[in-house]
C-alpha cells in the first residue's frame, strides 16, 4: 500500500539523484562503459590473470594508489613511460617532474598515448587519463603543471612501466607485475 511517507521518501530520494546531477557529481565509469574504448581488449577475467591485484584495481577499476608509494615518483632517468596493461607509448621520461604531491607527474603526454574523459566522481568535475590503446585507468590532469604547458598529468605509478632509455622492450610476460 502506498502511503504519503512513501511517496515523500520517494520524492527526497529522487531529488537527491537529480541534486547530485546537477552539481556535476555522476557516478565512477568502468572502462567497458567509456566510449572510444581502445584497440587492445580482454575479458575482466583475462585482465585480472595479467595484472598484480593493485594495478587491476588502478588500471581497469579507477583506483588510486596511496602517494608516496611508488618507486617512479623520484626515478628521473633518461626513457619512457609505457602503460603496464599493454605497452602502449605514454610520455617521454623527459616531460617528468616533481610535482611533490606522491605521483609520478609529467606535463605532457607522447601523441597518441592517452585519452581524456570527463571525471564527475568524488563529487568534482576532473579530466581523468586513460590509456588510448587499451582504456586502461592512469591518472588525471590538472592545469598547475610548469612551462610549457601549464599542465599536470598525475599518474598512478603502478599503472606505469619505465623502459630505460637505449634498452629494447620485452613484451609482457603471462607474470603478474608487482
Amino acid at each position: 500500500m502506498t502511503t504519503r511517507r512513501t511517496l515523500l521518501a520517494g520524492g527526497i530520494g529522487l531529488g537527491a539523484v537529480y541534486a547530485a546531477g546537477s552539481f556535476g557529481f555522476s557516478w565512477p565509469a568502468t572502462a567497458a562503459s567509456l566510449p572510444g574504448a581502445g584497440t587492445v581488449s580482454h575479458t575482466d577475467g583475462e585482465w585480472r590473470a595479467m595484472l598484480s591485484p593493485q594495478q587491476y584495481e588502478v588500471l581497469r577499476r579507477a583506483d588510486t594508489e596511496m602517494p608516496f608509494s611508488s618507486p617512479l615518483d623520484h626515478l628521473f632517468a633518461a626513457g619512457r613511460y609505457d602503460c603496464a596493461a599493454c605497452d602502449n607509448q605514454l610520455f617521454a621520461a623527459s616531460t617528468k617532474f616533481d610535482s611533490g604531491t606522491g605521483w609520478p607527474s609529467f606535463f605532457e603526454p607522447l601523441p597518441h598515448g592517452v585519452a581524456q574523459v570527463s571525471d564527475g566522481s568524488l563529487g568534482m568535475q576532473r579530466t581523468e587519463i586513460r590509456c588510448a590503446r587499451c582504456d586502461s585507468h592512469l591518472g588525471h590532469v590538472f592545469d598547475d603543471g610548469p612551462r610549457p604547458t601549464g599542465l599536470r598529468y598525475c599518474m598512478n605509478g603502478v599503472a606505469l612501466r619505465f623502459i630505460p632509455a637505449g634498452s629494447t622492450p620485452q613484451a609482457k610476460g603471462t607474470e603478474k607485475q608487482t
